[in-house]
């Protein structure tokens, strides 16, 4: 009898789900983890086409992110932006020397007509990741951050003015006219997965903007294959980001509770198991009386071996 290796697809936003994607990695096949990564994020700066998320995924998966901020590339120099702020110029979105060959690259690329998806897969190549990495979609879709009295581009409120300004809600510019990634779409539809994986992202910035491209949630919840989310919230905290923030601005609360409500309420019948942090172990009568299966595990993410363990009790709980 032939065993078949098990494929994933997991989807993530930047640095927490590319710690979760890192270890599925590792302990999957070679090249049996495809990642759909948010792109809600991108937006141009300096007259680049700047990809956070994928970037993170690209540099995690490669070893050459930076370990201590998880973000950028190890090593970094910053000569063009000493330079540019002798200047006068705008650099409140910092933009290292290796990182700003990423985005020369990518820019020009994408400048002789090679979709967004085509650069990723050539960049993917090019720092030797045998993992897929898939933006969500080719066509842009920008985050506006709705604030009180204030519209701000999603990379003005969380870089240029850190966070700060309180927020009344998100909306995606673009995204009805988004068509999911069609390698993806086409293999979640054939049952190609094993498991589909949701890593420990920002509902509201992250894994939101993924699923609402039309026809890609409903596509996931008729995939045979069964779906894990793994909570971004541990003992009412994010480990990274602002989703604690955001979610307590939102009026939800802050807990893997919320968590669990929250994608309940917006995408039924979408999740099928949820993982949360042994902390949280006094949520699982409330979380499973949502119709979700919930498993308890340290999900803290501290070294290359907690990823690891994270991964494979992850794949364990769907039977992968």
């Amino acid at each position: 009898m032939t065993v078949t290796e098990p494929t994933v697809l997991a989807l993530s936003g930047g640095v927490g789900g590319a710690k979760l994607a890192l270890g599925l990695a590792d302990v999957l096949p070679r090249g049996h983890l495809h990642v759909l990564v948010n792109t809600a994020d991108d937006f141009s700066h300096l007259g680049l086409h700047i990809s956070p998320d994928i970037d993170t995924l690209l540099y995690t998966l490669s070893g050459r992110a930076n370990a201590a901020q998880g973000w950028g590339l190890e090593g970094e120099t910053w000569n063009a932006m000493e330079a540019l702020q002798g200047l006068d110029g705008d650099t409140w979105f910092r933009l290292g020397d290796k990182d700003l060959a990423t985005h020369l690259w990518r820019t020009g690329r994408l400048a002789q007509g090679a979709s967004l998806s085509q650069v990723t897969d050539s960049l993917r190549t090019q720092l030797g990741i045998s993992s897929h990495i898939y933006p969500m979609c080719d066509e842009p879709v920008r985050t506006t951050v709705h604030c009180e009295g204030r519209d701000l581009p999603f990379q003005h409120y969380f870089v240029k003015e850190q966070c700060a300004p309180a927020i009344t809600g998100f909306s995606f510019e673009g995204i009805l006219d988004a068509r999911p990634n069609d390698t993806v779409l086409q293999m979640v539809r054939s049952g190609a997965f094993s498991a589909i994986v949701v890593c420990p992202s920002n509902p509201f910035v992250s894994i939101d903007p993924i699923l609402q491209i039309p026809g890609l949630w409903a596509a996931l919840s008729d995939s045979p294959a069964e779906l894990v989310l793994v909570s971004p919230i541990v003992a009412g905290m994010a480990l990274k980001g602002p989703a604690a923030k955001m979610m307590a601005e939102l009026g939800t609360p802050v807990t893997a509770l919320g968590v669990a409500e929250y994608y309940c309420k917006r995408y039924k019948g979408l999740l099928d198991y949820f993982v949360i942090d042994e902390s949280d172990a006094t949520l699982v009568p409330e979380i499973a009386a949502l119709g979700v299966k919930v498993t308890v595990t340290n999900t803290v993410m501290k070294s290359r071996e907690d990823k690891q363990r994270l991964a494979r009790f992850t794949l364990q709980v769907v039977g992968v």
